[in-house]
C-alpha cells in the first residue's frame, strides 16, 4: 500500500506542478459562501457572520491533501451590501505544495422583496511555496520496481520556491422568489504561479450555481423558516480543461439540514457520492444568533476508488448574529440567498 501511495502521489503531484494549477472545491459549498461567490458577501440574516471549513481529501494516502477557508463578513444596509475578509490555505502532496490567499470582498445589492440582485468583487494576495527536496522525478523511478528509495534526481532544482502574486475575482447572484442563480469568475487577471521563470498562468475559474426552494408544507407566512423544505441544487465548476458538476438536494427542517449529492468529473464520469449533515443551534433567538455545525463525507466512486482513498471528509462551523439594537433585524419578508442553505 505504501508503494501504491508513493506512485499515486507522483502521478497526482508532478503533472500538476508542470501544468497549470487547479483550485479545490468544497462539497459543503453552501458553508463556504464567499469562496463560492463574492456576491454573497454580507448576504445573510444578521450583521456579522464568521465561517470556517476544513477539507481532508483522500485521507488514506500518505501525503497531505488538505484545504481550509476562514471568512468574516459584515452586512451594512446603509452601505448597500457587505464587506468581508477571507483566508484560504491549501496543502498538496508529499512536496507540500502550499498556497495561502487572503482577500477583501465587497458586494452591493439592489432589489426588493421578490427580486434581489447582488454584485461582488474580490481582491487579494496569494503566496505559493514548495519543498523541492520532496519531489520525485523520472530518473528516480524504475520501470519494474517503481520509486527507488533514497535515490537523488540529477534534475537541478530551481532557485525559487516562494512566490507572491495579486489575485482578483468577481461574481453575481440573483434571487427571484423561490429561485437562486449565481455566477462567479475567479482569477480574472490570470496570475503567474511559476517557480521556474517559465510562465504558468493560473486559469480563470468559472462557477455557476442554481437552487430552487420547494415548500413541502404550505405556510401562511412567506419565507417562513420553519419548513420543511426540499432544496435541489446544481453547481458547475470549469477551470481550463478541468470541470466538475455537483447535483443533489437538501432537506431543511428547522435546525436540521441534510443533503445527498452526486459529483462527476471532467470526462462526465462518476467521481463521488456526498452525504452532508448540518445543524443550526440557537436559531430563533431575539438577536438572530445562530451557530452552524456541518459534517460531510465524499465516497469516491471514480477509478481511483474508495478502497485506495478512504474518501474525503469536511467539517465546518459558522456563526452569525445581529448587533444590539440593530436596524436590520427582520428587515425583509421575501427570500434571500441564505434561505437556500
Amino acid at each position: 500500500m505504501r508503494m501504491w501511495n508513493r506512485i499515486l502521489w507522483i502521478v497526482l503531484l508532478f503533472p500538476g506542478f508542470t501544468a497549470m494549477g487547479q483550485d479545490h472545491v468544497y462539497s459543503q459549498f453552501f458553508n463556504a459562501p464567499i469562496y463560492l461567490n463574492p456576491a454573497l458577501t454580507g448576504q445573510f440574516e444578521g450583521d456579522i457572520r464568521m465561517n470556517l471549513i476544513y477539507r481532508n481529501q483522500w485521507s488514506a494516502l500518505s501525503g497531505d491533501l488538505s484545504y481550509i477557508s476562514a471568512s468574516a463578513d459584515v452586512n451594512i444596509p446603509n452601505f448597500g451590501g457587505g464587506v468581508g475578509l477571507m483566508f484560504t490555505r491549501s496543502s498538496e502532496g508529499t512536496a507540500y505544495l502550499t498556497k495561502n490567499n487572503i482577500s477583501a470582498n465587497y458586494a452591493y445589492s439592489v432589489g426588493g422583496e421578490d427580486l434581489v440582485v447582488s454584485f461582488g468583487i474580490q481582491a487579494g494576495v496569494a503566496n505559493r511555496t514548495i519543498d523541492w527536496s520532496k519531489l520525485v522525478f523520472s530518473d528516480q523511478i524504475d520501470m519494474n520496481l517503481g520509486y527507488i528509495p533514497g535515490s537523488i534526481s540529477s534534475a537541478p532544482a530551481p532557485e525559487q520556491s516562494n512566490r507572491f502574486y495579486f489575485d482578483a475575482g468577481t461574481g453575481i447572484n440573483v434571487v427571484y422568489k423561490n429561485l437562486m442563480v449565481g455566477g462567479t469568475v475567479a482569477h480574472v487577471n490570470k496570475p503567474d504561479e511559476s517557480f521556474t521563470g517559465v510562465q504558468a498562468k493560473l486559469p480563470m475559474r468559472f462557477i455557476g450555481n442554481a437552487s430552487y426552494r420547494i415548500n413541502l408544507i404550505a405556510s401562511d407566512t412567506y419565507g417562513s423558516e420553519d419548513g420543511p423544505f426540499l432544496i435541489p441544487s446544481v453547481v458547475y465548476y470549469k477551470q481550463a480543461a478541468a470541470s466538475s458538476l455537483s447535483m443533489g438536494a437538501q432537506f431543511k427542517w428547522r435546525g436540521l439540514n441534510t443533503g445527498l449529492w452526486y459529483r462527476s468529473n471532467s470526462q462526465g464520469d462518476k467521481d463521488a457520492i456526498v452525504v452532508s449533515f448540518i445543524f443550526d443551534i440557537f436559531k430563533g433567538s431575539r438577536n438572530g444568533e445562530k451557530l452552524r455545525l456541518g459534517i460531510s463525507h465524499d465516497a469516491t466512486t471514480s477509478k481511483i476508488n474508495y478502497t485506495n482513498t478512504s474518501g474525503s471528509t469536511e467539517a465546518s462551523i459558522g456563526y452569525e448574529k445581529y448587533f444590539q439594537n440593530s436596524s436590520g433585524y427582520n428587515k425583509f419578508n421575501g427570500l434571500r440567498c441564505y434561505d437556500f442553505y
